[in-house]
């Protein structure tokens, strides 16, 4: 098959299959993050950018290379969530760029805008680095170049295959590019997100049959935290989540087998997985003293923990109660009028216990998001324009939202939009304590982006897969402490990893100790954290804070 030129109606047909081969695939690229953490989410990051864009493109009366350049380019740049998605919506823009007033593309325009795209990607990037989606993007570029020259002939399908194929070459050598994909044994997963997108587009340009149905994509979805079940106290039918790990005293093959049977019959949710020579077990029980004799049986017990979930359900309902009365204060005062200022915020989070900290330092808008839903550029664009003040400041607070707070700071045009690169949760909060009402712009940005490089920050979470990392077996279901983007601390004890994850963090200098803790976690268990910090160093401070956040059992800084 031989295509001289396509028209916009191909364009639009090429696009909408590379956002269905997208979406389709995308819970395979969240799998391909480099951190075995259960947030993975470029996949998603970038199908939502996408999506907004396919948004756009669905609303054109009449389809023309102008409109669909344009929808293309405005639905990208305003839905882009997380940095992939950012960069992917750049290449859009790029790609779109010298498009205007055609009525058809050919060859040399195929391949300048390519080579736009990639410019423009790496020009929204402050320092790119080699081994991702930026570099995939530009060996698209380079053939391009180098098939111009050699005088490619007019054929756009065998053109666009190989520009194609040099791009996977590429994408499968991003290992041997970026050590800690080769440590992960995986490629970049915003390259492999482009790649999809590209494979569809190329399959819908070569004639082939592409499902082009993606009407139950919901590209407006905004960051959610999920709180949990609804249920009441009285449907709770096993009171006690008992946990322990029994050490094996002799050969037990059939442990695994005859204890769940024992469990099933004295409650539910029963957990017992055998590895080498211990087993560990989970169940929700009214009588956790027998599992526990049951248990004794076959060796040995280490790390016993009952949970009264109960209690704690009633504890969850009145911080429910709690949150609700607080969303309705919140909504009956947006409804009045506020007035102007000099100043103010608009802050990412991700727990309510975490917003109520934020508002309380100062914040005017709170985006709720962060760790497990990244915001995109229109939800942060949104939350700016509802602030009433001649400047507002974003604080991100996740790195991965960064350039999507850049890129509504670029947009915005009637307030001038600061954005402080927050990182993490500690670092925002450092940043806010750090205000000085009164200062000029510049002196504030540089006083709050210090002080926040100053906070040592981690965080604790799960394992959703076996891996090696960072000279560390990680076995899927093990606790992971991370800092400064390694993974420090690995263990089957949630209060073990995040102790030893805090001490690798303390140093001669250390005066405070904060610990937000998660949705997973009661602020019994977090007081019992704090007490075995102090008794290693008992001359720091350690405050214990609801933080709220979903998928993180611990937010910590060290001061």
């Amino acid at each position: 098959m031989s295509v001289e030129r396509i028209d916009a109606l191909m364009m639009k047909k090429c696009f909408l299959a590379g956002a269905k081969a997208l979406e389709a695939r995308k819970d395979y690229i969240n799998e391909l993050n480099v951190f075995p953490v259960p947030d993975g989410d470029t996949g998603t990051n970038m199908t939502m950018t996408i999506m907004a864009a396919v948004r756009e493109i669905n609303k054109l009366q009449k389809v023309t290379v102008d409109s669909l350049c344009k929808a293309m380019s405005s639905g990208s740049l305003r839905g882009a969530r997380g940095n992939s998605g950012v960069i992917l919506s750049q290449i859009f823009r790029g790609f779109t760029k010298d498009l205007k007033g055609l009525e058809y593309l050919e060859v040399t325009d195929l391949g300048n805008s390519i080579r736009h795209a990639a410019d423009t990607a790496y020009k929204a990037v402050m320092k790119p680095k080699e081994g991702t989606i930026l570099t995939v993007i530009k060996a698209g570029a380079e053939k391009v170049v180098d098939l111009l020259m050699e005088g490619e002939s007019g054929d756009m399908v065998s053109f666009a295959e190989e520009v194609v194929a040099y791009m996977e070459d590429t994408l499968k050598r991003t290992p041997d590019m970026l050590p800690v994909l080769k440590q992960a044994g995986v490629v970049d997963s915003g390259g492999e997100g482009l790649m999809t997108f590209v494979r569809g587009a190329l399959a819908a340009l070569q004639g082939k049959e592409v499902d082009l149905d993606i009407s139950g994509v919901d590209a407006k979805a905004s960051p959610t935290v999920t709180t949990g079940s609804s249920e009441d106290t009285a449907d709770i039918k096993f009171g006690y989540c008992t946990e322990f790990i029994i050490m094996l005293e002799r050969d037990q093959d059939k442990v695994e087998k005859e204890l769940k049977a024992y469990l099933q019959d004295i409650g539910d949710c029963v957990v017992v997985v055998a590895d080498d020579e211990i087993v560990k077990v989970h169940v929700h029980t009214n009588h956790p003293g027998l599992a526990f004799e049951k248990a004794l049986t076959y060796g040995s017990l280490t790390s016993m923990k009952i949970d009264n979930m109960r209690e704690e359900h009633q504890e969850k309902l009145i911080r429910d109660a709690e949150t609700v009365a607080k969303q309705q204060a919140v909504q009956e005062a947006a409804e009045e009028p506020k007035e102007h200022k000099a100043e103010g915020f608009v802050v990412v989070s991700a727990g309510d216990g975490l917003s109520d900290i934020f508002k309380d330092l100062g914040a005017d808008e709170v985006i709720e998001g962060g760790q497990t839903m990244n915001p995109s550029t229109e939800d942060i664009l949104e939350a700016v324009e509802k602030v009433p003040a001649d400047t507002v400041y974003i604080l991100p607070n996740n790195g991965n939202i960064i350039l999507a707070a850049e890129q509504a700071r670029d947009l915005t045009e009637d307030k001038k939009v600061v954005v402080i690169p927050s990182a993490n949760i500690p670092q925002g909060i450092a940043a806010m304590i750090n205000f000085m009402p009164g200062q000029p712009i510049e002196e504030n940005t540089r006083q709050m982006t210090e002080e926040m490089a100053n906070v040592k920050s981690g965080q604790v979470t799960y394992a959703v897969r076996d891996t090696q990392m960072d000279g560390k077996e990680i076995r899927q279901g093990d606790y992971m402490g991370i800092a400064d983007k390694k993974i420090a601390a690995v263990g089957k004890e949630l209060s073990g990893v995040t102790v030893e994850l805090i001490d690798g963090m303390i140093d001669e200098t250390s005066e405070l100790v904060s610990l937000y803790y998660g949705a997973d976690v009661t602020e019994k268990d977090a007081e019992a954290v704090a007490d075995l910090i102090l008794k290693g160093h008992d001359d720091l401070e350690v405050e214990v804070q609801y933080g709220g956040q979903p998928v993180y059992s611990y937010f910590v800084s060290v001061e």
